[in-house]
């Protein structure tokens, strides 16, 4: 079958860190739920789309319905997970965000990020501080990370190279290609 929306672009995916010891830090690819939206406004077109929201058993799953040439609407569900712990009740909506995207997921769009390789940025390409609480130590990186290139096999759909750069200190941090 052939895919309906294209691969994600380099300024499209965001990168996140994950993990940080002292030598180094691990970062995940991921896009945000604008990029779905906008993904689905450029392949379908904006008024050939809808989304909406249920609440299963305390779980909130998110709707992306595609309307289809006989006028009905094909969808794709997915379920979301709470973050963004925070005092102000932004976790809800990180659940509804985190479903939209999982719904989108489902029509294949970003799924590509699931090939991603394993990023593990060196310490001597980031900013590293401990910091102790009650005798144990703590690691932090507050750099900010961005997709510099990104290659697909188009048969495939797998990422075939990757190239992250640490925007804080501008340096390319991570380079990975298919062997």
């Amino acid at each position: 079958m052939a895919r309906m929306f294209r691969f994600l672009t380099a300024d499209e995916i965001e990168v996140k860190v994950k993990q940080v010891k002292e030598n180094g830090l691990v970062c995940l690819l991921y896009k945000t739920a604008r990029t779905d939206m906008d993904l689905l406004d450029e392949t379908v077109g904006a008024g050939n789309w809808t989304n909406d929201y249920k609440e299963i058993k305390g779980n909130l799953y998110a709707g992306i319905g595609i309307i289809q040439e006989n006028g009905g609407i094909q969808w794709k569900w997915d379920c979301g997970i709470e973050s963004r712990e925070d005092e102000e009740g932004n976790q809800k909506k990180g659940e509804a965000s985190d479903a939209f995207k999982r719904a989108g997921f489902r029509w294949g769009i970003g799924r590509e990020l699931y090939t991603s390789p394993s990023v593990w940025i060196p310490s001597n390409k980031a900013e590293i501080k401990a910091s102790s609480f009650n005798g144990k130590t703590r690691f932090n990186c507050y750099d900010k990370f961005s997709v510099e290139k990104i290659a697909y096999d188009e048969k495939t759909g797998r990422i075939t190279g990757l190239a992250i750069r640490n925007d804080t200190k501008n340096l390319r941090a991570f380079v990975w290609q298919q062997s």
